[in-house]
């Protein structure tokens, strides 16, 4: 998934998306702070090359944050907190993607509308997703229940979809 993202957005890098990077990394292995850069040029086919000055700042809020933690071998891995963290920005991801999947269908206007809403869903996710640890159990859980009601309404959207396509075929 990272790596196609790559491809579409060559080295333009959105605010925000290292913290995301990190983790999915970190789903697949831990990792120490030079594996994690080696993993993101390896991935980006040299286009994106983290400096340890990003990273190393980054791997210590993940710390503050419960979302990963050091293991005996000074590698990092993730938490069960972090984990869950990073499930809903997955589920956040393909709420966008789908939204993004029908302005795309609609031509150029669409495009132009697609990157206005990526910038601000970039700015509104890395506000959340740094914030996350601050809200109350409550602001979390209402959060949460946004996303899945949103996602609700995107997946009936589809299954109408694939309705009408069947009657009409």
């Amino acid at each position: 998934m990272i790596s196609d993202w790559f491809q579409r957005v060559g080295s333009s890098v959105p605010r925000g998306f290292s913290r995301y990077f990190i983790l999915e990394t970190l789903k697949k292995r831990p990792c120490t702070g030079k594996e994690i850069i080696d993993v993101a040029v390896a991935q980006s086919g040299g286009k994106w090359k983290p400096s340890p000055g990003l990273i190393y700042p980054l791997l210590g809020r993940l710390l503050d944050d419960g979302l990963i933690e050091e293991t005996k071998e000074g590698k990092y891995q993730i938490t069960k907190k972090g984990r869950v963290i990073s499930a809903d920005l997955e589920t956040l991801d393909r709420i966008v993607k789908n939204q993004l999947d029908v302005i795309f269908r609609m031509g150029n206007v669409g495009k132009f509308v697609a990157m206005d809403l990526i910038e601000r869903m970039s700015i509104i996710g890395n506000s959340l997703s740094s914030n996350i640890s601050h809200m109350t159990k409550d602001e979390a859980q209402r959060y949460k229940r946004f996303l899945e009601t949103e996602l609700r309404k995107i997946e009936a959207s589809e299954k109408r979809s694939q309705g009408k396509e069947i009657k009409i075929n």
